[in-house]
């Protein structure tokens, strides 16, 4: 029986045998209702930080998935750029697919895939603007290309070239050596838990997932089947 965390191909017969093979075996200590912080925000700082000191990069890698109007689904990979009990915090261009998502049906949820330690978190909730002052004060803490490179792309729209948008870039930067405005297409979305889910690998696919589901405004612990 391989080791905890060693691949181990089960399915030589499959007509994929590299993916249908492909198999992990999960070992951690066990997530238990009376280990749990009493909010969802305690206890996923806690795990943020064993995420950072496991030397994982970018932990504040999170998908968020939206859905339009239409129900037609989307989902990419953003940094969570700030954490409070008000919800999950991450920046875009207003105008991109996800920015017309959240225009249209405000609800999105967010996966943290922290597979080296065998640990995700999930998060469902609504989702709200920040105030123009809010994604000011992050917009000017960004690095100086960060900031041109916001006005440059024209985010989820088609280029024509690679050429045109290194162009668009230089041009900017000719326009705004030093300080480049906040751009009124852009800024940052919070999402508002109102439910996030824990899970730890076990063997035998025996997970352990507990779930934080609001209700009214308790915070309700759920453990559901793996």
């Amino acid at each position: 029986m391989p080791g905890p965390g060693e691949w181990c191909p089960v399915d030589a017969v499959s007509p994929l045998p590299r993916l249908a093979g492909l198999r992990r075996t999960y070992e951690g200590l066990p997530l238990l209702e009376a280990d749990l912080a009493p909010d969802p925000l305690t206890q996923f700082l806690a795990w943020f930080d064993e995420a950072v000191a496991a030397g994982l990069p970018e932990p504040n890698a999170m998908v968020v998935a939206t859905s339009s109007a239409g129900g037609r689904p989307t989902a990419r990979t953003v940094l969570l750029k700030d954490c409070s009990p008000e919800g999950f915090v991450f920046y875009t261009n207003y105008e991109s697919r996800k920015g017309r998502d959240l225009r249209e049906n405000p609800q999105a949820s967010l996966l943290f895939p922290w597979h080296p330690i065998r640990r995700q978190v999930r998060v469902e909730g609504r989702v709200v603007r920040l105030s123009r002052e809010q994604s000011a004060a992050y917009f000017n803490s960004r690095p100086y290309p960060s900031r041109i490179g916001a006005w440059a792309s024209r985010q989820s729209a088609v280029v024509g070239s690679r050429e045109d948008l290194d162009r668009r870039y230089e041009e900017l930067t000719r326009r705004w050596p030093e300080e480049p405005p906040v751009p009124d297409f852009w800024g940052g979305f919070r999402v508002i838990p109102a439910e996030v889910e824990f899970w730890q690998g076990q063997l035998a696919r025996m997970h352990d997932r507990l779930r934080y589901r609001l209700s009214g405004s308790e915070w309700i612990v759920e453990r559901l089947a793996p």
